[in-house]
């Protein structure tokens, strides 16, 4: 049975390098990145939030394109991701893209690849660069998680048919004395699309796997969390989250920073906490697990041709990127079977990468990541490699935390990574870079960048 899993595990790694190279052939034109922003992360607290998704999507690119030089009509096209639109902002991106004012003549379309939607986005959009459909691009991505519907059940909505089908006065009788206090039992979209359909685990449970698969303890897991946090508190003190533009809501409140932010969290706090997956036995709690945010994040992708004709400044460029299938149970170690592909396609090695972004959805799932990656038999069973890819230093991983201590919005994060993981190449002189995420359903996402 090994040896089987081994053969398919080579031939899937041969598909897909054949595939990827099919991708990136020679010829396509070179895609820069030449600006961004993104808005403070804002925790949700049991109740909607200050912003609507399309107000937070504003909120991070009025500023982005008042900075160009270009006129705004200039843009080819607007993509974004997004998992939960509300019911006014089914495109959402076509929504923004009207209130912005960059013309009817200018399209829009959202994406939706659950967490890395906002990756999917700029991968679209690249793609259309590379082909030389586009010239300048707005791609990013949103969620107002905070305004994730609640629903009525089944039974309700069969029986709103039946009221709404009753003509007579009888028949109206008839049909009150049958709802039922079932009925109005609400089904909370939120907790629904953090669960798998097809092997019906929350996305917890999927990291309580990979922890007991890879020994990773709840000591490993909380002390984790609690560097993500320092490390964030640390970027917001020394100001080097440049990219983050601050929203006003109606009553005149300025929201400035990730709110979301515990700077005085500790090893001994996050060990009080109870498991919320397996409470009998787990080890994953809200206090190392990503929070749930309403964010966006909004990037400027423009061809050698636009950067030359209009004098933009270029922040970096994308190199490549990578998509990958997983079993849904084991959904965390997405970027591990994203990034392998990749890092074989460029003949790179883990210390050829200056600095890593891998979203924290979980922090056993980020160290899962990193161990599967250290681990020969994984690496030789699933990834089809000769022996272990290496180690990633911890020092040069989310340096300026990540979703455990900033949240993570799902149709944001994909683009917010690329973002930082730029900034982060800038502040410290460094040209390459790695950002990657798992995705609910069995996926993993990975976009190369290098600075300019």
């Amino acid at each position: 049975m090994a040896e089987v899993k081994k053969k398919t595990a080579k031939k899937t790694a041969t598909r897909k390098k054949t595939a990827s190279n099919r991708g990136a052939a020679s010829g396509q034109r070179p895609v820069y990145i030449v600006d961004g922003s993104r808005t403070p992360h804002l925790k949700a607290r049991n109740k909607p939030g200050p912003f609507a998704a399309a107000d937070l999507l504003l909120g991070c690119t009025r500023p982005l394109l008042l900075r160009q030089a270009f006129d705004p009509g200039l843009i080819d096209e607007v993509i974004t991701g997004c998992v939960m639109p509300g019911p006014d902002e089914a495109n959402i991106a076509r929504v923004v893209a009207l209130r912005l004012g960059l013309g009817k003549h200018v399209p829009a379309w959202t994406v939706q690849r659950n967490c890395a939607s906002g990756m999917q986005a700029l991968d679209s959009a690249a793609k259309n660069i590379a082909l030389g459909r586009s010239d300048l691009v707005l791609a990013g991505g949103v969620e107002a998680m905070s305004h994730a519907p609640v629903l009525w059940n089944e039974q309700m909505v069969a029986w709103l048919g039946a009221w709404m089908s009753a003509k007579t006065m009888g028949q109206r009788l008839k049909t009150l004395g049958q709802l039922r206090l079932q009925h109005l039992k609400p089904v909370i979209g939120l907790l629904r699309g953090l669960t798998d359909p097809v092997v019906g685990l929350s996305m917890g449970q999927t990291a309580e796997n990979l922890a007991w698969r890879f020994g990773v303890s709840r000591q490993a897991m909380d002390e984790f969390a609690v560097r993500s946090h320092h490390r964030l508190a640390a970027a917001q003190q020394e100001g080097r989250l440049d990219e983050i533009e601050p929203l006003y809501d109606s009553r005149g409140k300025v929201y400035e920073h990730d709110d979301g932010i515990r700077a005085d969290s500790t090893v001994e706090q996050l060990g009080k906490l109870k498991p919320v997956f397996d409470k009998p036995f787990g080890n994953v709690t809200a206090g190392n697990s990503a929070q749930v945010t309403d964010g966006s994040a909004m990037l400027l992708l423009a061809s050698e041709k636009a950067v030359k004709q209009h004098d933009l400044p270029v922040l970096g460029r994308i190199v490549d990127a990578n998509w990958a299938g997983l079993d849904a149970a084991q959904m965390g170690l997405g970027p591990v079977h994203a990034m392998t592909p990749l890092m074989q396609r460029h003949k790179l090695k883990p210390e050829d990468i200056d600095y890593w972004e891998i979203n924290e959805a979980f922090a056993a799932q980020v160290l899962a990541c990193l161990r599967a990656w250290e681990d020969s038999d994984y690496c030789k069973t699933e990834l089809g490699l000769r022996g272990a890819m290496g180690r990633i230093d911890q020092a040069r991983l989310n340096i300026d935390g990540g979703g455990i201590s900033l949240g993570h919005p799902v149709g944001t994060s994909g683009a917010r990574i690329v973002l930082h993981l730029l900034q982060v190449l800038k502040q410290h002189n460094a040209k390459r870079g790695m950002a990657s995420l798992c995705i609910g359903g069995g996926q993993g996402g990975a976009m190369l960048v290098e600075t300019a």
